[in-house]
């Protein structure tokens, strides 16, 4: 999981910091291959740089992470990933792989214990209330209605004044999940510091390792990332999604017979609504 890991670090990293980043994420294969001086010099930094981006990355020493690295690189693909042609075809194609991409990045950094944690958090919360801005806004609005239909209570806030506002009347017994896909919005960031405050548990979601809304959660559930080079604009949501849908069906199992019941009766309340 270092690509993974490096992508989502890499908003936060120091320009030298950067220039290593991605010759390691686009030169793997060769990096695996070379001593630390050579690392320093293909990629125009320093010894320093690169033995201090291979700390930030959780790694004792350059030689644990290379030995980590040759390990990563030899597990095989499930997906296979073809260049962009030029046809419409091709083009289409190349935007689903790049989502199964994000997806299974996103599985291979997803925090498993954390996982578990959060889905006891928001079956014991008096309530649950999601926070998102700009494009995360229509994630939250998503999950908010996802668990409402599990018989949870759930609200969910994409305007920031609405935010602090509620956030300020918050309690123990609440649950504030906030979505950032770069973890770096000022606005989501001092609604769940004030939701924090006021005494509510706080959830993040987010792509953004060592990103500022990181410093504001009870638990973080991280997602993958984009390749550094590409736009934030061009990005889908597929690892905020993914990661929201795969709390919402933990939960399904958590509840058992519970839900069941509730499906139920949601089923005999929507056929009217139906031709």
């Amino acid at each position: 999981m270092i690509i993974p890991k490096l992508k989502g670090l890499y908003d936060s990293l120091g320009t030298s910091e950067k220039k290593v980043a991605n010759y390691i994420i686009t030169r793997a294969d060769d990096v695996i291959h070379y001593t630390i001086t050579e690392l320093a010099h293909f990629s125009g930094s320093s010894e320093a740089t690169v033995y201090r981006l291979v700390k930030k990355l959780g790694f004792s020493g350059y030689q644990s992470f290379k030995i980590a690295l040759a390990r990563e690189l030899s597990v095989p693909q499930e997906s296979i990933y073809e260049e962009v042609s030029n046809d419409f075809e091709g083009f289409v194609k190349s935007i689903l792989q790049d989502n199964i991409h994000i997806a299974e990045e996103t599985l291979q950094i997803l925090n498993l214990d954390e996982l578990k944690k959060t889905v006891k958090m928001i079956t014991n919360a008096r309530r649950v209330l999601f926070f998102g801005v700009g494009r995360s806004a229509v994630v939250a609005e998503s999950a908010s209605l996802n668990f409402a239909l599990l018989g949870i209570p759930t609200e969910c806030y994409i305007d920031p004044h609405t935010q602090v506002m509620v956030a300020s009347g918050l309690g123990e017994k609440d649950l504030v999940v906030g979505i950032s896909h770069t973890g770096t919005i000022r606005d989501t960031i001092k609604s769940l510091q004030i939701a924090k405050e006021a005494g509510a548990s706080t959830i993040v979601i987010t792509s953004g390792m060592n990103s500022p809304i990181v410093e504001t959660a009870d638990i973080v559930l991280y997602t993958a990332t984009k390749e550094p080079s590409k736009s934030e604009f061009t990005l889908s949501r597929i690892g905020e999604l993914l990661v929201l849908d795969i709390l919402y069906k933990c939960v399904v199992s958590e509840l058992g017979s519970t839900v069941k019941k509730h499906f139920n009766r949601l089923e005999e309340i929507l056929k009217p609504k139906r031709y």
